[in-house]
């Protein structure tokens, strides 16, 4: 509901996942607010178990939670991972979200993912897409976990009167990124050839498909701010769509990376290859309506992101 105040002065807040990219960026955005935010290692917890989270949360007592903590991976690690996928998916969020009610949190955000949409939603996807047709096959078992924690939420509101509340971002680049061409997404690949294209003084560099797909970016920072809006102002069932509203083509994309990257040559597209789904779009509609707009231009996102991607790798 609009014109909720939920204020995190003064509170303890959990941010589980927090060495991640969204993670790692709540945890930075969470700094200049009046809150004190709780970390723990899989080291030291290991969060499909629920012995071990029931006990965390006992002795911490944290009042608010962000779930971003996931088993995540590419189409091969899903595919070749089934059960992993879904069931440490599933007992990390069950154990928290429960843990979450046990132990008198009073606020709870959890983290869906694009994929919870059916593999042929009406574009842009509203959050009314829901569980209105078949997934895409390639991610089923972690958009199936995901779809669980929405409703595990809204049951725990229904049931208990729990102020749990989901958020679906759409495709996330930025610090913290996995920058591996194989394993990585369009992005944080993307930087990587360009930079390697640049270094090794190549003529041109080869892109997948036609470059005209239509991709919505969302930087992981502009995601962190939304997250910490939707903690503050927004209380209801329905999960709630964060993205941009705006479309890129890959050719686009790929172009402001060169810039970005000093790449100067030319883009060669092997048409040979696949595009994937001609365009992928968020309804973003809601968000906006409860007063919250992302802020961070591609070009200033992608620069960031290529000055962490220098700092924090080791690259030619």
């Amino acid at each position: 509901m609009a014109g909720t105040d939920f204020s995190l002065s003064g509170k303890k807040v959990w941010v589980a996942g927090h060495r991640g990219m969204v993670g790692s960026a709540m945890v930075r955005r969470l700094a200049s607010e009046d809150c004190e935010v709780l970390t723990v290692g899989r080291d030291s917890v290991d969060l499909r178990r629920q012995d071990a989270v029931e006990r965390w949360m006992r002795d911490k007592r944290p009042d608010v939670v962000v779930i971003a903590a996931a088993k995540v991976g590419g189409i091969l690690a899903n595919s070749t991972l089934p059960s992993d996928f879904l069931y440490d998916n599933l007992v990390i969020e069950t154990n928290i979200i429960h843990g979450a009610h046990l132990y008198g949190v009073s606020k709870l955000l959890f983290l869906g993912s694009s994929c919870i949409y059916p593999r042929l939603a009406a574009q842009p996807m509203a959050e009314d897409a829901l569980l209105t047709g078949p997934l895409e096959p390639t991610n089923e078992w972690y958009a199936i976990a995901k779809i669980a924690g929405i409703k595990l939420c809204q049951a725990y509101r229904q049931q208990h009167g729990c102020d749990f509340i989901s958020a679906m971002p759409t495709n996330l680049f930025g610090p913290g990124d996995n920058f591996d061409v194989q394993a990585g997404h369009v992005v944080a690949g993307l930087i990587i050839k360009a930079h390697q294209a640049k270094v090794n003084g190549s003529p041109s560099m080869e892109l997948w498909g036609t470059g005209t797909p239509l991709r919505e970016f969302l930087h992981v920072g502009d995601l962190a701010d939304a997250l910490v809006f939707l903690l503050k102002h927004y209380s209801d069932a329905p999960h709630i769509n964060v993205g941009t509203g705006t479309e890129h083509t890959i050719r686009q994309l790929a172009e402001t990376i060169g810039k970005v990257v000093g790449f100067t040559g030319e883009f060669r597209f092997d048409t040979s290859k696949p595009d994937g789904s001609p365009r992928k779009l968020m309804d973003n509609s809601r968000l906006h309506a409860l007063g919250w707009r992302a802020h961070t231009s591609l070009e200033e996102g992608l620069r960031e992101a290529y000055a962490w991607y220098l700092a924090n790798h080791s690259h030619p």
